[in-house]
């Protein structure tokens, strides 16, 4: 193949791992159908060959007949450049938003709503950091020690799926962020001592924000119920909540005042013998000064 040709070449399934459709969401297999409907009929509208097409956006022929057809998600840029080359005056970029959303779990979207709803998270950790909390190589590197080992596409759509979590910091009215760390989640050098040290350093970045708190649970200190798991409860603003503990009401969320009631009781004694945020801060300062 010539310079030139290589230098065109289009995409093609290949180049884009991690955008398959999940065939049991039902969701995100309705909304990528319709999407795709609606660039097929565009496409013809304007009487445009899909290999016309796909040499305008930069793809294959058999990619372009597979977005269209609902057998793939699109790319938030081959939706934009799509609206560009058949004149959609920007209806088919606004279907980003929802494509975005399809490509993460099912069960990840339904936590991320979650979160976003949130006006108060508490989280005790005894074996990893929360989501929340974690890097993107940080976590790239926890997802890369799952047994059995996942395919490169799915890799990469559950540390997008993650990192995509984060946008709960950028929520006005801040929700309130409440985190205990076990001490040895922070010790063991996940993927590495520069990715260990910058995930400490990240640490200390988001203790600074004023609607978190991050406490440190020292491992010299035992005697508490987190020996149970970890503990999550979210709060939301008309009063309702629901959490779930790995020992506790078979590891399920709850929703009921009185199993809730339970799950606060375990986190408030746990909070309390944690170090102080302000010791939890000198604490991990310390860990980056011994790395």
């Amino acid at each position: 193949m010539s310079v030139d040709g290589e230098a065109r070449r289009l995409k093609s399934e290949a180049d884009e791992p991690g955008w398959e459709v999940d065939p049991d969401d039902d969701w995100g297999v309705a909304v990528v159908a319709t999407v795709g409907r609606q660039l097929k009929l565009r496409r013809e509208a304007v009487g445009m060959r899909a290999a016309t097409f796909g040499e305008a956006v930069g793809y294959g022929e058999d990619m372009v007949y597979k977005i269209e057809a609902g057998k793939r998600i699109p790319r938030p840029e081959y939706l934009d450049m799509a609206d560009e080359v058949l004149g959609a005056g920007g209806l088919l970029s606004a279907m980003k938003e929802d494509v975005k959303k399809v490509r993460y779990p099912k069960k990840v979207r339904d936590l991320a709503e979650l979160e976003a709803k949130a006006v108060e998270l508490l989280s005790y950790g005894n074996h990893n950091l929360h989501g929340l909390l974690q890097t993107e190589e940080h976590a790239r590197s926890l997802l890369m020690t799952r047994r059995p080992v996942a395919p490169e596409d799915q890799l990469e759509q559950a540390v997008a799926a993650r990192m995509a979590r984060k946008a709960i910091y950028d929520r006005a009215p801040a929700p309130e962020l409440s985190f205990v760390l076990e001490e040895t989640t922070l010790r063991r050098p996940v993927g590495g001592k520069m990715v260990w040290r910058r995930q400490l350093e990240h640490l200390l970045d988001v203790a600074q924000l004023r609607n978190v708190e991050i406490q440190v649970m020292p491992m010299d200190r035992w005697d508490h119920p987190g020996t149970g798991g970890r503990i999550q409860v979210l709060k939301f603003g008309d009063g309702t909540a629901v959490g779930r503990m790995d020992d506790e009401f078979n590891g399920r969320p709850v929703h009921d005042p009185r199993q809730l009631r339970v799950l606060e009781l375990r986190y408030g004694i746990i909070r309390a013998e944690a170090l102080t945020a302000r010791e939890s801060l000198a604490f991990i300062e310390r860990l980056v000064g011994d790395t």
